[in-house]
């Protein structure tokens, strides 16, 4: 009697058990990885992408969150470095995350990547625009809400060439994945043209103090313009310690550049430079009331790649609604044959993983801010 007895005990315990590990998995949350530049030099570019998914996710669980379930994300730094983005991408995946809002940089990105593919993990960029990442086919777990550097790189051209005339071209890098990736690409576009002459192809190093080297061999070169291939530290750096010399050599650089903490660090210098980045929707009703929740929630208009990250986060949540999962083959389905209405306009995605609907504009700093160029 006493063994039967101990039998019902032990199994009402093992239900009571079952019962709530159930409750608990029914219960549980949707979690999102965020990964980027939170801190350091290039924070500018990352914390605007934590700012963009927490408002789309406050949005979202307000209405009752994505497949009954609340959604959390999960905050990673990796201060645009490779080296840190490994560890932050496994980090990550110990936190079980469906999806990835990231990383911000080139380099990082591709360093996560492989952790990510490995683990089944779609991963959306609202910045990393170098093409291998989607043209090699060794990341099928990868998307980005922005245009890749090809297409960047033939607008720059393009605009020095033929809407500004340019004849003689100084092509500088930072020698990073990003950086020198683009630089090539405008080089060999140049080359291709035939229409302007390159006198100067050279790296630069980052975080040096002085460019003065680099800066004569471009004023002794005859250069009219420099297409520069970076990050807003080394533009600011160059741009200043030319005007100081008295050189008004026209500067043209990317969305590495085209954020407003170039303006505030190059000052007065930064007066005229054109950088390319994504396409203003400023005018569109959903990016308006986005810009409208980021000045209510944090006190100012927000920072670069927001609206990028905003319909990379988006594009996420739609994909785990439609497919009604978060498998992540019936992820992928979704997010290649859905359209989705963002803050960049209704996107897509091919199978590569480049965003069909977005594209780049040329911009100009004009009295202390970018104006885009028609």
């Amino acid at each position: 009697m006493k063994k039967i007895v101990i039998f019902f005990l032990v199994a009402a315990v093992l239900l009571s058990f079952a019962s709530l590990t159930s409750c608990s998995k029914d219960a549980g949350t949707i979690k999102i990885g965020v990964a980027g530049a939170h801190s350091g030099d290039l924070a500018s570019y990352g914390i605007p992408s934590i700012k963009a998914a927490e408002l789309v996710v406050e949005d979202w669980n307000a209405k009752g969150g994505v497949l009954g379930k609340q959604i959390e994300l999960v905050i990673e730094d990796d201060v645009c470095k490779p080296e840190v983005a490994t560890n932050t991408a496994a980090k990550l995946v110990g936190e079980e995350v469906v999806a990835v809002i990231g990383h911000i940089c080139s380099g990082a990105t591709k360093a996560a990547l492989g952790i990510y593919k490995d683990s089944n993990i779609i991963t959306m960029s609202p910045s990393a625009t170098n093409p291998p990442l989607t043209q090699s086919g060794d990341y099928p777990n990868f998307y980005r809400t922005i245009a890749p550097d090809d297409a960047q790189a033939r607008l720059e051209v393009d605009f020095a060439t033929q809407t500004l005339g340019i004849r003689k071209i100084a092509v500088l890098h930072d020698k990073g994945d990003y950086g020198k990736g683009l630089a090539e690409f405008a080089k060999a576009m140049i080359e291709s043209d035939g229409v302007a002459d390159i006198v100067l192809y050279e790296g630069i190093t980052v975080g040096a103090v002085d460019y003065s080297a680099v800066i004569n061999k471009i004023k002794n070169s005859g250069a009219e313009a420099i297409i520069f291939g970076g990050y807003h530290p080394e533009a600011s750096k160059l741009i200043g310690q030319m005007k100081k010399k008295g050189m008004d050599t026209i500067f043209i650089s990317d969305d590495g550049v085209k954020d407003d903490t170039f303006i505030k660090v190059a000052g007065e210098y930064a007066e005229g430079v054109y950088a390319t980045g994504p396409t203003d929707t400023s005018t569109e009703p959903m990016t308006i009331a986005a810009n409208k929740a980021h000045q209510d929630k944090y006190g100012e208009d927000p920072g670069a790649f927001f609206l990028n990250a905003y319909a990379a986060t988006q594009a996420v949540l739609n994909a785990i609604e439609k497919a009604g999962s978060t498998d992540y083959d019936k992820m992928t389905k979704a997010l290649q044959s859905e359209y989705v209405d963002t803050t960049l306009g209704r996107i897509s995605f091919d199978k590569k993983g480049d965003a069909i609907g977005v594209g780049f504009s040329v911009f100009q700093v004009q009295n202390g801010a970018y104006v885009e160029i028609k």
